[in-house]
């Protein structure tokens, strides 16, 4: 056993030799540490430079050095006193025992030689150069960045992480670092007092989290970053609010006071206290920096792509994104996205790998996010070690390769050094950095929650101590910083000035903060439907459309889309006929780029289409480049398709777009599912965000979701969009008839130009609402399911209920109401049958329910006795239930069902199964 470790280290010390000699600099005479370095080609010099053996010995023992330094670099984390409740007992490392180096007996040792520390040579001892290590990375303060993936950044984090102190904090910014702990805990206090039952989340036990916040925003003005857009959960929320976003202390009263803090006239049932957001322009170092704190659900870090999604939008409206104006713009120039995470929801939840999966993907980018983990060491009741797999809550960073800098909570200075540090690492590598912030919760998981009941020896620590903004004061009270009376006089001067808000509660006028800024041309949806003109010129649709299969000559088009895509869509756009889905889609595409607005779509495979009809981007078959025509619609274009192939996610991405729409109103975003049924791994998205964000906060969105939907023998998979799910999470209502005022839109369409009106209305008209598209599959290429440019021209519009063109009403004795892809499969079966007697209505839009259209239809039809509803979905899927009782209520219409019995899943799985259930339908629709 002791060959084997001595052979080991043999091997190690002559690997750490060959590195060090290769590391030789010739022109000064001494050697550079490279932390993670693992090279051995040389410089010329020390190639050809002769050793005598003393020198090799020498260059042995400082080799040996070169490994200790490594090893605390390295492992450091592992001894660092990060836990200020002491209970994480730290014990000695075997990594980190120098019996393993070989270095007891060395002499003195030269810093700038072993590249520890920059500046003038210093002689120092093995024990002094211990101790130092020891100081640097395992006191309150530490790090991981040795698996960071280039040398350039190793170096650099080791360089800053070391020289942390040279950047003095004055006594200046110490007094006011006390101010606002103290102001952080007086706030909590104070609520305490006035609301004893209410839940507050508040930061005792986190207080330092407002020091990194501070300095977040104050290097953020140092490097001219003039927006930072921020998710957060609910811990310690309303402290930052309060007291660094200047955030109205009387509305959170008025909140918790059970009163409204949406303004007079808009409509909104608003959210819960914990989930208050806002926006506020904030002076550091002579400068303005906007900070957007975005509203969070209960759902923890479903928040994080939102945040990024809008960070993103800024980034394109400031053309510092992926169609930057200037040759020296880098990713995320101007805006900076901070995410703020709790220690058991960051390594739990999913999303946030999703979200870290993209953060430097093509159309995703921001140019790195900066992480702060509130690590409470406890999830609700849950232990850590109980509640993750890893050493730190904060290792699915590491999978990643970002940085992670770890800090002990107790220690406010240490948490500034580190976020500068972030910002700095941030700023010149425009990657993720995480600050693992190491604290403690005083009350539990809320105010009214009793902790002890789970964590009783935790608790006995916290109940024992004093609390941070208290420790750091008496700190720099007894160092002479500042006097304690001038600290109290800051905490009263504050408790007046939340006394003073107190008693605004019944007086108070809350100001709108909606429809503000380049949201000020829109309005909330009215009660009253409204028809919007959204055709355009026929020849701007032929000149778009045409500039839609536009490419260079050199470009290498791939035989097959140069025949059925291009030359296909020039035939038919010269014909002004039998356009397809994809062609109404593109003109769509154009005509609102040509008007002004952008266009985004995003989703997995959307450049081509998961059913090989989209191809918006072509593909050089000899280079791989990637062309997008409609990016080349004038040589004066300021507006462009982002065409996004996103990763494979729905929640992070759907996320992510949702981010995008409600930043500005003037972009067309769009997310396709693979399949329709992949949103069910976006769903949490879909129900706090997509369905209640305007409910919830005035965020309007118009956020378009296309959902391939279509039984079609696929089986329980990929055949439904469930759109029985949207239409339950509706709010349109079932006895009164429906306006625009709709929290979403569910539409299947049965026609490109129908299509091509959707999505032209989502911009066209003065207010945004999500919109769920029921796609089609099966009728992207059919010849029954196309349009004329004449029904795209100006005068025309969406329809949300479309009559039967093939038959004539005096002869209809039975209607069928229908939508979607199934009324072509019922033309196909009439005209086999020659039923001329039936009729099919299609219902185009599901929400709004289109009453008076549908009672306007009715009197079309005078002989009609019989009124059917047909579905291909299973009775308790599909639109029946939502539509049987406002047939009955708002048409004055009893339908009979003909559909597919119920059933536990969308789809039968057997094909001859599939076959007997649509010759069942068919008869019961007709007989």
């Amino acid at each position: 056993m002791a060959l084997c470790r001595a052979h080991g280290k043999l091997l190690r010390t002559h690997h750490y030799l060959r590195t060090f000699i290769s590391l030789y600099h010739s022109e000064t005479g001494v050697y550079g540490y490279n932390p993670r370095c693992r090279g051995n080609v040389a410089s010329k010099q020390s190639q050809s430079h002769s050793y005598t053996s003393e020198e090799l010995l020498n260059r042995l023992k400082y080799a040996n050095v070169v490994q200790l330094i490594d090893a605390y670099q390295r492992n450091g984390h592992l001894k660092a006193a990060l836990d200020p409740l002491g209970l994480q007992k730290q014990s000695n490392l075997p990594e980190l025992d120098l019996s393993l180096f070989g270095v007891e007996k060395m002499g003195n040792l030269e810093l700038k030689t072993l590249g520890l520390l920059s500046g003038a040579r210093e002689k120092i001892s093995i024990s002094d150069l211990v101790q130092r290590l020891e100081k640097l990375y395992c006191g309150p303060l530490a790090a991981e960045f040795q698996h960071l993936p280039t040398l350039e950044e190793r170096l650099w984090f080791a360089e800053k992480f070391e020289t942390r102190d040279q950047a003095q904090i004055t006594d200046l910014k110490k007094k006011e670092l006390a101010k606002l702990l103290l102001r952080c805990e007086a706030f909590d206090h104070f609520v305490a007092t006035k609301f004893s039952n209410v839940k507050r989340y508040g930061g005792e036990g986190g207080e330092s989290m407002m020091a990194c916040f501070d300095e977040v925003f104050r290097k953020c003005a140092e490097h001219d970053v003039k927006d930072v857009v921020i998710c957060m959960p609910h811990r310690g929320r309303l402290n930052f609010m309060t007291c660094l976003l200047n955030f109205p202390p009387v509305i959170m009263f008025r909140k918790m006071k059970g009163l409204s803090e949406i303004p007079a006239g808009a409509k909104s049932i608003g959210d819960v206290l914990s989930h208050l957001y806002t926006s506020v322009d904030l002076p550091y170092e002579g400068k303005q920096v906007h900070v957007s704190l975005i509203p969070n659900p209960s759902h923890l870090e479903a928040n994080n792509p939102v945040a990024v999604g809008k960070a993103r939008s800024k980034l394109q409206t400031r053309k510092s994104g992926d169609y930057s104006t200037s040759d020296n713009a880098m990713p995320g120039d101007g805006v900076l996205c901070l995410q703020v995470h709790g220690d058991a929801s960051f390594v739990g939840q999913g999303v946030v790998a999703e979200t870290f999966c993209f953060a430097n993907t093509p159309h995703f980018e921001t140019g790195g996010s900066v992480h702060l983990i509130v690590n409470n060491q406890v999830g609700f009741t849950t232990e850590s070690e109980r509640g993750r797999s890893s050493r730190y809550c904060s290792d699915l960073a590491k999978i990643n390769g970002y940085p992670v800098i770890h800090v002990n909570g107790d220690y406010p200075e240490d948490v500034i050094r580190g976020t500068s540090i972030a910002l700095e690492y941030r700023q010149r590598f425009r990657r993720d950095v995480i600050i693992d912030y190491i604290c403690y919760r005083k009350w539990g998981h809320n105010e009214i929650d009793e902790p002890a009941f789970t964590q009783p020896k935790m608790y006995q620590v916290i109940n024992s101590r004093k609390s941070i903004p208290d420790l750091y004061s008496q700190s720099i009270v007894k160092s002479g910083v500042c006097d304690d009376e001038s600290l109290k006089e800051s905490v009263k001067s504050w408790n007046s000035y939340l006394e003073e808000h107190l008693n605004q509660i019944a007086t108070h006028e809350t100001k709108p903060f909606h429809l503000n800024g380049q949201w000020s041309s829109l309005v909330q949806a009215g009660d009253h439907t409204t028809t919007w003109d959204t055709g355009v010129p026929i020849d701007v649709l032929k000149y778009v459309g045409a500039k839609s299969v536009c490419v260079p000559n050199h470009l290498k088009v791939h035989p097959t889309i140069k025949k059925t895509h291009i030359d296909r869509r020039i035939q038919r756009l010269t014909e002004g006929s039998n356009l397809d889905w994809a062609t109404a889609e593109a003109l769509a595409f154009g005509s609102l780029l040509h008007q002004g607005f952008s266009v985004r779509i995003s989703g997995q495979d959307v450049g081509r289409g998961t059913f090989s009809h989209r191809h918006c981007m072509i593909v050089d078959q000899e280079t791989d480049d990637i062309y997008i025509p409609l990016n080349d619609v004038s040589a004066t274009q300021t507006n462009f398709l982002e065409v996004a192939n996103s990763v494979l996610s729905e929640e992070g991405v759907l996320g992510f777009e949702y981010g995008v729409s409600i930043d500005h109103p003037n972009t067309l975003v769009i997310w396709e599912a693979q399949f329709g049924d992949f949103f069910n791994a976006a769903q949490t998205i879909i129900d706090t965000y997509v369905t209640a964000g305007e409910l919830k906060w005035l965020l309007q969105s118009g956020l378009v979701m296309l959902l391939p939907h279509g039984m079609d023998g696929a089986g329980p998979e990929h055949s439904s969009c469930r759109i029985e799910r949207f239409l339950q999470q509706c709010d349109s209502r079932e006895d009164e008839v429906d306006g625009d005022d709709v929290n979403i839109q569910i539409v299947n369409p049965t026609t490109p130009a129908q299509y091509f009106h959707l999505l032209r209305r989502q911009m066209v008209r003065n207010f945004r609402k999500p919109l769920i598209v029921a796609a089609p599959k099966l009728i992207l290429r059919s010849p029954a399911a196309t349009s004329s440019l004449s029904e795209m021209e100006p005068g025309t519009h969406f329809q949300p209920v479309l009559s039967d063109p093939d038959v004539s009403p005096s002869d209809v004795t039975r209607l069928v109401f229908c939508s979607g892809k199934h009324y072509y499969a019922l033309c196909t079966e009439r005209e086999s049958r020659g039923a001329k007697n039936v009729a099919f209505i299609r219902l185009e839009s599901l929400c709004p329910f289109p009453t008076s259209e549908l009672q306007g239809v009715l009197n079309l039809y005078p002989k009609s006795k019989e009124f059917i509803w047909s579905q291909e979905e299973h009775r308790n899927m599909g639109a029946w239930t939502f539509l049987a009782s406002r047939f009955e209520n708002l048409v004055g219409c009893n339908l009979k069902y003909v559909g597919r019995q119920v059933l536990g899943t969308p789809a039968v799985g057997i094909g001859e199964l599939h076959k007997q259930e649509i010759a069942e339908l068919m008869n019961n629709t007709f007989s």
